[in-house]
């Protein structure tokens, strides 16, 4: 075990229309029966800590906040994106050496606290630590179960907006002057990039006469790491490009662990064959089972001695359990390739 394994802060941003705000709700809130792709342990379910919880659906919850005049729509697109979804993390080995579970649950409320001043209290949804997704490479390391703390918080990117009378009004004098402030639910408008200045405060231009920008998300990675520090928290330092690579340990992991079940797999359906084989006592491939047995007279259908059928069928019934073992396990490790692809892709916002 590396004792010397460096912590990395982690706060990173995904987005969601009224659609898709639907998968990350099933997954944040556990509403789902089962979660085959993932290392959820649901008998651990009940350790998830909501800092606030939505009694409703997201999408109910949003309705809420437009009829009550809390936040509007105007002018948005059907599909935009009005979720946000704020994703606070450190290593789990972060939380096992100062800790675990008591910890984690103390280190996401200020985490929480961190969100309500980014977002606005009102603003948020939900925010649940999960405490039941299972670190598998940790835990194979450790010899116990070493569970990924992490925060999910699902709110609305809104912004304070002006909005002017204009030249349909027909006091003309009016015109150009404040009509009302709304809160405006708009991604693009609250996480817009700032400029670089230089040491004099002076903004910083490329070669080509371009402003040299800072990503929101970036600045958002520097806000959170300085605020847990300023709150006493120790022993990590702010998350840079790779900060992610927990996930990506993990992930590779679990690809190797079934890369190796399927090879194991399919040797056994090798030994079946080459079993099979030598019972038969015949030197061919397996398409050539269609010979056993002889055909009765009068009849199509073909007569096995006894021992032969039942020996037929248990192999029958064993290569298509394999097939299927063989099938899922394929596709679990093009889903885990997929998400590491996923996480790399990830790495380059920040």
């Amino acid at each position: 075990m590396d004792k010397n394994k460096t912590n990395y802060s982690v706060a990173r941003v995904e987005t969601y229309t009224k659609t898709s705000i639907t998968k990350a709700e099933r997954h944040n809130e556990r509403k789902n029966k089962s979660y085959s792709n993932m290392n959820v342990d649901l008998t651990q379910t009940p350790n998830n800590i909501h800092y606030k919880r939505c009694e409703t659906t997201y999408n109910e919850k949003l309705k809420e906040l437009i009829d009550n005049k809390q936040v509007s729509l105007r002018g948005l697109r059907a599909n935009a994106k009005l979720f946000d979804e704020l994703i606070f993390d450190i290593n789990s080995d972060y939380f096992e050496k100062h800790g675990g579970y008591e910890f984690a649950k103390e280190f996401y409320e200020r985490a929480f606290h961190f969100a309500e001043e980014e977002m606005g209290a009102d603003n948020i949804i939900s925010a649940v630590m999960h405490a039941d997704e299972l670190n598998t490479a940790l835990t194979e390391e450790y010899g116990k179960p070493i569970y990924h703390y992490h925060l999910h918080v699902i709110a609305l990117p809104v912004v304070r907006k002006e909005v002017k009378w204009t030249k349909k009004c027909k006091d003309k004098s009016l015109v150009g002057t404040i009509k009302e402030v709304i809160n405006q639910v708009s991604h693009s408008n609250k996480w817009k990039s700032e400029q670089v200045l230089d040491n004099q405060g002076k903004p910083v231009y490329d070669k080509k006469g371009n402003a040299v920008l800072i990503k929101s998300y970036s600045l958002l990675q520097d806000r959170f790491f300085k605020y847990m520090s300023d709150s006493g928290y120790r022993d990590f330092i702010r998350g840079v490009k790779g900060s992610n690579q927990e996930h990506l340990d993990d992930l590779q992991f679990k690809i190797k662990k079934d890369t190796e079940r399927l090879e194991r797999i399919t040797n056994k359906v090798e030994e079946k064959e080459s079993s099979y084989n030598s019972y038969m006592k015949y030197n061919k491939q397996i398409e050539d089972i269609s010979n056993l047995g002889k055909q009765k007279k009068f009849s199509k259908k073909i007569e096995l001695e006894q021992e032969d059928y039942e020996n037929l069928t248990e192999y029958a019934k064993k290569g298509i359990v394999a097939d299927k073992e063989i099938y899922e396990l394929n596709n679990r490790i093009d889903n885990l390739r997929n998400a590491v692809d996923k996480w790399k892709s990830l790495n380059r916002l920040y």
